[in-house]
């Protein structure tokens, strides 16, 4: 399959049509809502690829139910689907970060690049704030490695590589990593203090 997909259409023939199509195309579509209540619940449960939303549903329109997808990172992405092409509802679009815009009617040759383009776009931002996560903890280690090098330079006065070599020779005494270790001395200084 090349991507889990939620629909969320109130017009049920129209959601229909939308489902074949995507099912023709490949993708997995594992769940579809007729209003945005659903939509968010269909996303708690099978937190898909891709959500089509559709703008005017009941209960909770589709702007508010992407709003929640998007700001609980229910889908890596959602493209909203409209028969308004109105700049009041563009705008309102781009406040929340929807990855497509596709006004209707849709047919099978403008809809399936659209959403190939957007699983790509919102796999790719999904990797980009994975990486983003990931060099954060890193420089939050590297800072906690250099505490614990200050310390024991004020404490032995001696000279940073003098003080990381000590580290070191902790981490390989203690069979630990070296952030471990780093963290045992900031711990320890500060329970002396």
């Amino acid at each position: 399959m090349k991507g889990k997909i939620v629909l969320a259409e109130d017009e049920p023939i129209t959601r229909m049509d939308i489902s074949e199509m995507l099912i023709s195309s490949g993708y997995d579509v594992v769940g579809k809502a007729s209003n945005g209540l659903e939509a968010v619940e269909l996303c708690w449960i099978n937190k898909p690829d891709l959500v089509i939303m559709d703008i005017k549903m009941p209960k909770l329109d589709g702007i508010q139910a992407a709003k929640i997808i998007t700001k609980e990172e229910l889908s890596d992405g959602v493209i909203m689907l409209t028969a308004y092409s109105g700049r009041e509802f563009l705008d309102k679009v781009k406040e929340f970060g929807a990855i497509g815009y596709i006004v209707k009617p849709i047919d099978e040759r403008n809809l399936i690049p659209q959403i190939e383009i957007a699983i790509a776009k919102s796999r790719e931002i999904k990797n980009i704030k994975n990486s983003a996560v990931v060099a954060k903890q890193e420089v939050e280690n590297i800072k906690i490695i250099h505490r614990a090098k200050e310390m024991l330079m004020d404490k032995y006065s001696i000279k940073e590589d003098e003080a990381y070599k000590k580290i070191r020779k902790l981490s390989m005494d203690r069979q630990c990593t070296i952030l471990q270790t780093s963290r045992n001395l900031i711990d320890r200084y500060r329970r002396v203090d």
